[in-house]
């Protein structure tokens, strides 16, 4: 039974482990036991070695990039320390950017990345930046090769494939983005059958976000 159940989840180096055990390398099953749960420690921890999100530490990320979408809406693409990293954000759920408003005070404000963790070495943010706002100042001073402080994941809700039947969402401006997160998970992965229904309402027709990303996934 010890055997059939690290042989399904185990390395090769720990299967080698359990095949001198058997030949009778004079290895003791106590041994086997020990060493086997080492390395799973080690394999189970290496899955996550590329995971980059903190939930108790800000880190910086750095802006590659920026796009002007409107204006007062922008996307920024942030890149992550190596090209196989991921954001390590569960579906459903946000992060916390940290920044300083005008007067140079700090500020915290949560945001959801349109970004998932298929896409590999970056996340993005699609911002709508208010004149009043206080990260918006943040953002709008944000240049190609500054850095943003992020820490998540936060939020209690988080996705499953097959969680529910239907999903319905209603969003307004740009509630949009924790909505497309979902929304995108569940169309890109053919094994969700969940149905989406999505009422999304702006001021007006150059207000819509994420308009051309929102008509590929669901049109």
């Amino acid at each position: 039974m010890l055997v059939e159940f690290l042989l399904g989840r185990l390395g090769s180096f720990t299967k080698f482990v359990i095949a001198l055990w058997y030949l009778g390398s004079g290895i003791s099953k106590s041994s086997v036991f020990i060493l086997s749960k080492m390395v799973l420690d080690v394999e189970c921890s290496s899955s996550y070695a590329n995971v980059c999100l903190d939930p108790e530490n800000f880190k910086q990320f750095k802006l590659v990039k920026r796009d002007q979408l409107s204006h007062n809406v922008a996307k920024f693409t942030f890149a992550l320390p190596t090209p196989t990293s991921v954001l390590g954000l569960p579906i459903g759920q946000h992060i916390s950017c940290r920044g300083k408003d005008s007067q140079g005070e700090e500020v915290i404000k949560p945001y959801t990345p349109t970004t998932l963790d298929s896409d590999v070495g970056k996340f993005e943010l699609v911002i709508k930046m208010y004149p009043q706002g206080r990260m918006s100042h943040h953002f709008r001073e944000l240049q190609v090769g500054d850095y943003l402080a992020v820490k998540g994941p936060k939020g209690r809700f988080r996705y499953q494939p097959g969680q529910v039947r239907v999903f319905g969402m209603i969003a307004g401006g740009s509630g949009i983005t924790p909505m497309f997160q979902v929304a995108r998970a569940i169309l890109e992965n053919p094994n969700d059958k969940t149905k989406v229904h999505l009422i999304y309402a702006n001021v007006s027709y150059e207000d819509i976000l994420l308009r051309v990303s929102c008509s590929s996934i669901f049109f």
